[in-house]
């Protein structure tokens, strides 16, 4: 089975905004997450408000963002005062986070197949 295969894809439409590698977007050390990983410039990963991680959106869990090549990985919590909302992570160019903005947008997130689930797409 391929990766895109293991997950059911569940949209949900969000606020999506942007965010840096730098001192002064963060409370502690700029590139460690919230579960402590590291971030580098060029991750694929976004930070998630406190209310989708309780729909799902746990650490690591796979994320298609409209407007975006590729699959995202959740590696970050935001502040628990943001609701339906997600944070790009955008390396250290803090001119694209700019430009970027805050956008509704339309993801997709991977919720784990159930073994009966796998059993059907095999």
């Amino acid at each position: 089975m391929e990766e895109e295969e293991k997950w059911t894809w569940v949209p949900l439409e969000v606020t999506a905004t942007a965010y840096n590698s730098v001192i002064a977007q963060t409370k502690s050390i700029p590139n460690v997450a919230a579960w402590g990983d590291t971030l580098r410039p060029g991750m694929k990963c976004i930070a998630v408000s406190k209310d989708l991680f309780k729909k799902g959106l746990k650490r690591n869990t796979p994320v298609k963002i409209e407007g975006f090549e590729g699959v995202f990985l959740v590696k970050d919590r935001m502040h628990s005062r943001w609701e339906n909302r997600i944070d790009i992570y955008m390396g250290e160019d803090i001119q694209m986070a700019r430009e970027w903005g805050r956008k509704k947008v339309t993801i997709l997130y991977g919720l784990p197949l159930t073994k009966s689930e796998e059993k059907t797409k095999e």
